[in-house]
């Protein structure tokens, strides 16, 4: 059974800054009454899409990354709920789930050495068991008819959204990442660096696309794999695209929906790779706010876009004074997103 903690009504109250004349999100998101049963009531609100936080950063512990991203899901709630509600997008389109419960997992991982192999293998078994519940409830919530919107956390959990997704459509699924780095190295146990390669080698990814990958920060070895399966993972660069203008970014989005839309695919947003965004993997150099925003509204109209990831994102790495501004990054992205599926 999966460990949700859920929000309620009284919980999004407290998180909503209420002025008067304004109605916000949290006026008009949906939660869980306390005696309803969950599925149950998912499957038959009026919400489009269901909100889930997975607050952990094991998955980026175990791949030698500074933590931090467990913070991104309640900086994402409390921006999210200060949304406005208005004709351009509506709080009551947005069911609020929860988030796992991963304080145990959490606990663990903070007494494991990621320098050791014991310790990589302690943190990959905890990945795994996350991997379990997050492959679980996204199962659920596309059964359910609902499009997922998952805050990480750790880049692992695209390998559950993957999963639960494909398990859901009873077939492979395709996926879309935006990122700095391709997350499919090898095989050596669950990390955020193999989400995908464990998803493909398992048999719930069919095509990969990866999108403005850095030159600088993937090894030859991953390259060299990526080529050897050019039919079904393949990729671009932001040196490609926004440094040598060797390829223009709209035609490579077009490029990219056509190698990944006769499936249903996912769509992966790593904030690591906009520059300046507190994230375990901070760049100062990558594609800009607004070209992360086109690119999701791109994709996230089309059909068969069937659940949004957001990860990596870490505001308490951010300076202090301004480390809301992740959270409120991530609400843009979200209402980009179901905006998108209006148009």
């Amino acid at each position: 059974m999966e460990t949700i903690i859920q929000l309620t009504a009284t919980d999004v109250t407290k998180y909503t800054a209420h002025r008067s004349g304004e109605i916000k999100f949290g006026e008009r998101i949906i939660t869980v009454p306390k005696d309803a049963d969950l599925w149950d009531f998912v499957r038959t609100c009026d919400a489009d899409f269901v909100l889930f936080g997975i607050p952990e950063d094991v998955g980026v512990k175990a791949n030698f990354g500074r933590v931090g991203a467990s913070s991104a899901w309640e900086s994402a709630l409390k921006s999210i709920v200060n949304v406005q509600h208005n004709k351009f997008c509506k709080g009551s389109k947005l069911l609020l789930l929860g988030h796992l419960d991963t304080a145990e997992a959490l606990e663990k991982a903070s007494k494991l050495d990621v320098g050791t192999t014991e310790g990589r293998k302690a943190l990959s078994a905890i990945i795994h068991a996350i991997d379990k519940e997050v492959s679980h409830i996204i199962c659920n919530i596309i059964t359910a008819g609902k499009i997922p919107i998952i805050i990480g956390g750790g880049h692992n959990n695209a390998y559950g959204n993957i999963k639960g997704t494909a398990l859901a459509k009873g077939k492979p699924i395709n996926a879309i990442n935006f990122d700095a780095h391709t997350d499919f190295r090898i095989l050596e146990g669950r990390h955020s660096g193999n989400g995908f390669s464990y998803a493909f080698e398992e048999g719930f990814l069919k095509k990969y696309f990866i999108f403005g990958l850095h030159e600088n920060y993937n090894s030859k070895g991953v390259l060299e794999q990526i080529k050897k399966l050019n039919n079904r993972v393949k990729y671009n660069t932001y040196e490609q695209i926004a440094i040598r203008k060797e390829k223009n970014f709209s035609d490579e989005m077009g490029h990219a929906l056509g190698f990944i839309e006769d499936e249903s695919f996912g769509i992966e947003i790593d904030l690591d790779a906009l520059p300046n965004v507190a994230s375990s993997a901070i760049t100062p150099s990558g594609f800009s706010i607004e070209k992360v925003r086109q690119f999701l509204h791109y994709f996230g109209k089309n059909s068969n876009a069937t659940y949004l990831h957001i990860c990596e994102g870490a505001p308490e790495l951010g300076e202090a004074k301004n480390n809301h501004v992740t959270g409120k990054l991530i609400a843009y992205l979200i209402t980009d997103f179901m905006k998108s599926k209006e148009s």
